[in-house]
């Protein structure tokens, strides 16, 4: 996930500029939300080609800058809330592995309780 050198950088730039009183876990998750939002308009009305064929200009650039805006505002919401990132998706990879028993699952795209 984000390396901690990358998050003590993060960290210091939203403390240089004060922006932690507007950051609280619900404006935080709330911006989560709207970058991922944004991250989807990127996709929306667009065929697999034309998906392929943006990938390989500079429309890519603004891909990556809404994919970068959803890590920093989770990176603000896991450091905020104490949270080991890397250890939580760690325990829900776990988890998935009991909710999606590759004997079941593999190949199919149905949910869980479909086949339980």
């Amino acid at each position: 996930m984000i390396k901690p050198e990358l998050l003590d950088k993060l960290i210091a730039f939203r403390q240089e500029r004060d922006w932690e009183q507007f950051h609280s876990p619900k404006e935080l998750a709330m911006s989560v939300s709207i970058e991922a939002a944004e991250l989807l308009e990127w996709f929306q009305w667009k065929s697999q080609a034309q998906i392929e064929q943006h990938l390989q200009n500079a429309k890519r650039e603004n891909l990556e800058d809404e994919i970068a805006d959803v890590a920093i505002y989770l990176s603000y919401l896991c450091h905020d809330l104490n949270i080991d990132l890397n250890k939580v998706v760690e325990q829900k990879c776990l988890k998935n592995a009991k909710k999606y028993p590759l004997e079941k699952v593999k190949g199919r795209n149905d949910k869980y309780t479909d086949y339980t």
